[in-house]
């Protein structure tokens, strides 16, 4: 079975009676390697064929449907069919027309592409390296009435699909043979993997992911900014699972439960770019970790997005709501004001001091960390002419309060997300070395679970590898702190030596002054850092080469190419529970994406268990 992208459910609304025809004909008659698109906009003028059908093998094929009835066309010509309608007669271009400028127009964006063009010297040299071609389908108007009304005059027959030749019990074998005779020539091909990935990059500009941006791809240069001679060697976009669940988000309440590093904070971006570009009212974006909000800020006001969508931490939410409303802050100071801050709130709501209904879509990112009552307070923030919320969910990493909080009803606070919940389980970020080492020390916290099956709790989700390899994570013992830190800084120093910018460089800690002490040192040695401290969160990320030391509270939604995290022989730290201290250093190390480094100076139970799981994880590599 073909992938339809978006998916067909959430196409029927605005198909036509013969849209919803084609796409199951195609869905149902093409072979899982073939993908899809249903009137999705394609290349940098954005134009919006009805089909676009593609196969690694095959090549490219853009197909336009019409509803006509044969007694319903008055005139046709090369240029236009003249219609009878409920208006009277109505001029439409001809339908063939239009599908050979889409494809036309495809085929001059990725000939641009030398890696996707025949070689000189080879007999297409200089041209796409696959065929490409433009058909129609008259969706209610059989071969025989297409015979008799002289209809291939203007349409040449084997450039139309009819309405008998979609019928269900059509032969699969004979519906391709149809199609690939709109082929102006055929010509053997066989699209790697990288070229695949080209193709959709060049097609649809929204998918891209900046190279070494990770899950803020999207946020990566505007489409303007991308010139036919600065196409990247190697181009980075969301793979089709990932853009079929995008593009495919309704109107709606939406839960996604993905694993760490699946693109979670990459489909939330695609989202709140397509809402951006369709609602009146802004769109409100909240998450709980500072930095990750103050990185999320950053990022969207890089794409010019600010006006229309808002981004914050959700205790800064609710302050603005009480200062913007003039309701009393809550007295106090410190964890204690906080706290007190989404009660307040929800008490200004009920007493009608504070607007419901103010955005017109709400995107929770980080939504684990979320309590329940506030998911009651964010549902009424909602306008219910949109009705549009989407919360993205790992409650592997709810590391900011009591684990018991994942067993929760959506229903019961407001969150109608029945039959609309998805479940990302592939690893995108880390190579399978990081994942599979984090995995085995925490895999007492990964165990499935299997009692929600009745589909309105949040399932704790065991993270598969995508399958990118690197090297396996080292755990390095010292005699003393100060050797650790002699460690810590001889590692830094050799990666820039080797040539990986600073900026791609994280230190990440369990305690705040761990953090301020590395500052001074690294400062004292004129090596660039930066610290996410209280004052330091929005600035952490500004545009310079330095390190980043972040606490592992903050690193949540994060990531980095190399990442070190010190101090494992202190954990799990005194009086804390082992459990919640397991999940903090589970999302610590998978904020690496390529290489992880773990040091201590004192043994306990942590480190033993990361020596275990790197001894396992290289024995089961050495053996696969």
């Amino acid at each position: 079975m073909a992938t339809l992208i978006p998916t067909r459910n959430s196409c029927l609304p605005r198909m036509t009676g013969g849209e919803k025809r084609v796409s199951e004909r195609l869905e149902q008659k093409l072979e899982d390697d073939y993908l899809l698109w249903y009137d999705v906009p394609v290349g940098l003028k954005q134009r919006h064929p009805d089909f676009v059908v593609f196969h690694p093998r095959r090549g490219l094929l853009v197909l336009e449907v019409k509803d006509w009835k044969a007694d319903t066309i008055r005139h046709a010509d090369s240029t236009q069919f003249t219609l009878v309608t409920e208006r009277g007669l109505v001029k439409e271009a001809n339908p063939l027309l239009q599908a050979r400028a889409y494809a036309l127009e495809i085929g001059v964006v990725l000939e641009r592409d030398p890696a996707l063009r025949h070689p000189e010297g080879s007999r297409y040299a200089g041209k796409l390296i696959m065929p490409w071609g433009w058909g129609v389908v008259l969706a209610n108007i059989t071969r025989k009435q297409f015979d008799e009304g002289g209809l291939g005059e203007v349409l040449p027959e084997h450039l139309v699909i009819c309405r008998d030749e979609l019928y269900e019990t059509v032969d699969a074998e004979v519906f391709q043979q149809r199609l690939w005779a709109m082929f102006p020539q055929v010509y053997p091909v066989a699209l790697t993997l990288p070229q695949i990935d080209r193709v959709r990059w060049h097609l649809f500009p929204e998918l891209r992911v900046e190279a070494g941006s990770g899950q803020f791809g999207l946020f990566g240069p505007t489409d303007a900014a991308v010139r036919p001679l600065e196409i990247p060697d190697l181009v980075k976009v969301m793979d089709t699972q990932q853009e079929q669940l995008a593009r495919s988000i309704g109107g709606e309440h939406r839960i996604i439960h993905g694993v760490a590093g699946s693109g979670k904070t990459m489909i939330l971006g695609f989202r709140a770019m397509q809402l951006a570009r369709e609602l009146s009212k802004p769109i409100l974006v909240l998450c709980y970790n500072k930095t990750l909000a103050a990185r999320l800020e950053q990022l969207i006001g890089e794409r010019g997005l600010s006006e229309k969508v808002q981004v914050y931490n959700f205790h800064k939410w609710c302050r603005k709501m009480l200062v913007a409303y003039h309701e009393p802050l809550p007295p106090g100071s410190g964890k204690a004001f906080v706290e007190a801050l989404p009660p307040a709130v929800i008490a200004g709501v009920d007493r009608g001091r504070i607007p419901r209904a103010q955005y017109g879509a709400v995107l929770v990112d980080e939504g684990h960390d979320f309590e329940p009552d506030w998911y009651k307070l964010i549902v009424q923030m909602i306008d219910p002419a949109t009705n549009s919320l989407l919360v993205l969910y790992d409650d592997a990493q709810n590391i900011y309060g009591n684990p018991n909080r994942r067993k929760i009803s959506w229903k019961s606070l407001g969150v109608q997300a029945q039959g609309r919940t998805t479940i990302l389980k592939l690893n995108y970020r880390n190579t399978l070395e990081i994942l599979s080492v984090a995995r085995t020390f925490a895999q007492d916290l990964l165990a499935s679970r299997s009692d929600e099956a009745d589909g309105d709790g949040v399932p704790l989700v065991a993270p598969e590898s995508a399958g990118r390899r690197g090297a396996v994570p080292e755990l390095v013992r010292t005699d003393t702190a100060r050797a650790q830190m002699d460690v810590l800084i001889a590692r830094l120093r050799d990666e820039h030596a080797h040539g990986r910018p600073y900026s791609e460089m994280a230190v990440i800690y369990r305690n705040q002054w761990e953090g301020e002490k590395l500052h001074e040192v690294l400062r004292d040695l004129g090596i660039p850092s930066r610290l996410a401290d209280n004052t330091g969160k929005q600035s952490l990320f500004a545009v310079e080469d330095s390190i980043k030391l972040v606490t592992m509270h903050s690193s949540k939604g994060l990531e980095f190419p190399f990442v070190i995290i010190p101090g494992i022989g202190g954990l799990p730290k005194e009086g804390q529970s082992e459990a919640d201290e397991a999940r903090l250093l589970y999302v610590a190390m998978t904020r690496a994406t390529e290489h992880l480094l773990l040091i201590h100076h004192l043994d306990s139970v942590f480190s033993r268990r990361i020596r275990d799981s790197i001894n396992e994880v290289t024995a089961q590599l050495a053996g696969g």
